[in-house]
């Protein structure tokens, strides 16, 4: 059996920017809560995503803009390096499926 760590992101695009070999997606995701007064309030958690996949790059260069709602999938790489004499740790998602659910509101209106 294989041990895998993987996640999927369902959500509306930040930014999208080259970071050297790679192309990095910000997605943000709302988690629903009900808050003391007992009204349902909106938790949103943004989440960087590094895509390696040459056709995945292009796919979101080409048809994925800010506001647009996604559906991500991919696997959590945990990694570890030394800054400054301290040991720095840190999680990322590598994307490794990308799709566009909808366009955001002001592009489809035009």
């Amino acid at each position: 059996m294989r041990n895998i760590a993987e996640f999927t992101l369902i959500g509306r695009v930040g930014t999208i920017k080259q970071v050297g070999k790679t192309v990095r997606v910000t997605v943000c995701a709302n988690y629903p809560f009900k808050d003391k007064g007992g009204e349902w309030k909106d938790d949103q958690h943004w989440n960087e995503v590094t895509i390696f996949t040459k056709s995945i790059q292009d796919y979101v260069n080409e048809h994925v803009s800010k506001g647009d709602l996604v559906h991500v999938r991919g696997r959590v790489r945990q990694n570890s390096y030394e800054r400054d004499g301290q040991r720095i740790y840190t999680v990322d998602l590598i994307g490794i499926e990308f799709g566009r659910l909808a366009q955001a509101a002001e592009r489809s209106a035009a």
